[in-house]
């Protein structure tokens, strides 16, 4: 199949349009950390800095802010050691971090970077096109 036939074929129309379902379930996904597990986030890391200086000011801004806070959240937990280097975490509250919780941002972490990657797919696709 040349490039031109895949432009011609039904299959080009479903990688395009999958970008829609991906980034909506990465967006409800989000939205539903934020509005059941920031609070619960947030008090695991009560004694890190970025917590207790930062936090209640991005909290304060919306939903732009939350977005903001959870992804800030999810460095320092799955990126521990440069957070820790840095003195934004507490090495004792990354240690005592919620497995549950921990698996739920390693999950959104995963599923932003996969609709991110399949949006470079489809942008190099359509450049090509």
């Amino acid at each position: 199949m040349t490039l031109g036939e895949f432009w011609e074929s039904s299959l080009s129309d479903w990688i395009v349009l999958a970008m829609i379902p991906l980034n909506l379930v990465c967006l409800i996904f989000s939205l539903h950390l934020i509005r059941h597990h920031l609070d619960a986030m947030m008090d695991a890391l009560k004694n890190s800095r970025f917590i207790y200086l930062w936090a209640p000011a991005w909290r304060n801004r919306g939903c732009f802010g939350r977005f903001i806070l959870l992804s800030k959240i999810a460095g320092m937990v799955i990126f521990s050691n440069a957070y820790i280097r840095i003195g934004d975490v507490d090495p004792v509250d990354v240690k005592h971090f919620p497995p549950y919780l921990k698996r739920l941002l390693i999950i959104d972490r995963t599923l932003m970077t996969f609709t991110l990657a399949w949006m470079g797919i489809v942008a190099v696709l359509i450049k090509l096109k």
